[in-house]
């Protein structure tokens, strides 16, 4: 065993020597597989198709004509979202998949990036090698394999949420970018409770401002639009798609497919619902006593993936900041850490959710209990998210922060006082 935890170890040696290298070979070969397989990105057409709409009205009345189960992919965003996506239908298509393309590849790294510098003190000098590396393996990732594929905008938006966390010290910055995401797509407001979880509350009401301000803005340019969006379509998820799809990755889609959609499986729901946000609690508290600010945020940002009604498999690519933290955060020697990196490798590197999905749509329709040979292995990412959630909460002492007087459990008022130190 020791043999293999040494060869292991120089072969991750080797990596890091050479991280400039397997960066490039990973988008050499992924610029081979779109080029020799161009894929169609419905997801990035709608963007361009839809956000016209924004201007003449009817924005929410839109929708591309795809193939079952899903017939009609409508705009799903905010009103300021299709302000942002307007300059997209002006660039010709080719022209616009080749940068959307290259755009997401670059916010990947920055997403690796942003996660190693949220590990803080603990990633030694090799900020740059292990975000260069992490980059490489995460091209290669289900849900980073699905954005790129669809055209999404899940890695752009991570990107801006990573980068204002870990880079700037003021707080309009931090908070801005929070909230800018969270303006474009309703999945990135989780990162407010982050904010609030390390008690950055100058930077939360930035976030806020800056969500209110984005929204009277696209009220302002179309009112009819916001009106329509926030009063009813925003809690709509008929819209999005059948929740009830492997697709869905959610708690409640796994849960559903398990359960069926009876009162029983609502009570069951409740009741997991409940156990998941203790779980969060205690993992953000145990995170937050030992200056763990990466921890927080897997740990916000996966509870926000499981208590959604709807987390397609691309919204996902939390699990690239996931990984990082399991293999390099404070517990990163810990069985639980280990063995919780061995199975978000496997299920994200061996593509198991599209698997589900081709099966599931080889299917003539939803039938009244859903196949249990489908409904247990399409719980993946949630079982994947659990575990990461408890490998955070088992931190106790001689796992502190570098920046936590060692060999003791910090009192919270002390604990409190690293974090503020990292956050400047």
């Amino acid at each position: 065993m020791k043999g293999i935890w040494a060869t292991g170890r120089r072969a991750g040696q080797w990596l890091t020597g050479h991280a400039c290298w397997c960066l490039a070979v990973s988008v050499a070969v992924h610029v081979l597989a779109v080029v020799t397989h161009p894929t169609h990105p419905l997801d990035l057409r709608v963007y361009r198709e839809a956000a016209p709409h924004v201007l003449s009205g009817g924005l929410y009345d839109y929708a591309l004509r795809a193939t079952p189960p899903i017939p009609r992919l409508p705009f799903t965003y905010p009103p300021f979202a299709a302000l942002l996506f307007l300059p997209l239908s002006r660039l010709p298509w080719e022209v616009l998949v080749a940068l959307w393309q290259t755009l997401s590849v670059a916010a990947l790294l920055v997403v690796a990036v942003g996660a190693v510098r949220l590990l803080g003190p603990r990633a030694g000098g090799r900020v740059r090698e292990r975000a260069l590396l992490w980059a490489a393996a995460g091209l290669w990732l289900e849900p980073v394999r699905h954005t790129l594929d669809q055209g999404q905008v899940n890695l752009l938006l991570g990107a801006v949420v990573l980068w204002c966390l870990a880079v700037p010290r003021a707080a309009v910055g931090r908070g801005a970018g929070v909230g800018l995401a969270a303006s474009v797509k309703l999945t990135p407001a989780v990162g407010g409770l982050y904010l609030l979880a390390t008690r950055q509350w100058r930077a939360a009401a930035w976030a806020g401002a800056t969500v209110a301000a984005a929204a009277a803005l696209a009220w302002c340019v179309a009112p009819r639009e916001s009106a329509r969006y926030w009063s009813a379509l925003v809690t709509d998820t008929r819209r999005v798609g059948p929740v009830w799809s492997v697709r869905n990755q959610s708690l409640r889609g796994a849960l559903g497919r398990l359960l069926g959609q009876d009162t029983a499986a609502f009570l069951a729901y409740g009741a997991a619902l409940a156990l998941v946000t203790v779980v969060t609690a205690w993992a953000v508290r145990a995170a937050v006593r030992r200056s763990d600010l990466l921890g927080v945020l897997v740990a916000v940002e996966l509870y926000g993936l499981l208590v959604s009604p709807v987390s397609w498999s691309h919204h996902w690519i939390w699990c690239l900041p996931a990984m990082i933290w399991l293999a390099h955060g404070p517990l990163g020697q810990r069985l639980l850490s280990r063995v919780t990196l061995a199975v978000w490798a496997l299920v994200t590197v061996t593509r198991v959710v599209p698997s589900l999905i081709r099966a599931e749509d080889h299917r003539a329709a939803y039938p009244g209990a859903y196949p249990a040979s489908l409904a247990w292995p399409g719980c993946v990412y949630a079982v994947c998210a659990v575990l990461t959630l408890a490998a955070i909460a088992r931190g106790t002492a001689g796992h502190e922060g570098p920046a936590v007087a060692s060999g003791a459990v910090p009192e919270p008022s002390r604990a409190e006082a690293a974090l503020g130190r990292r956050l400047g």
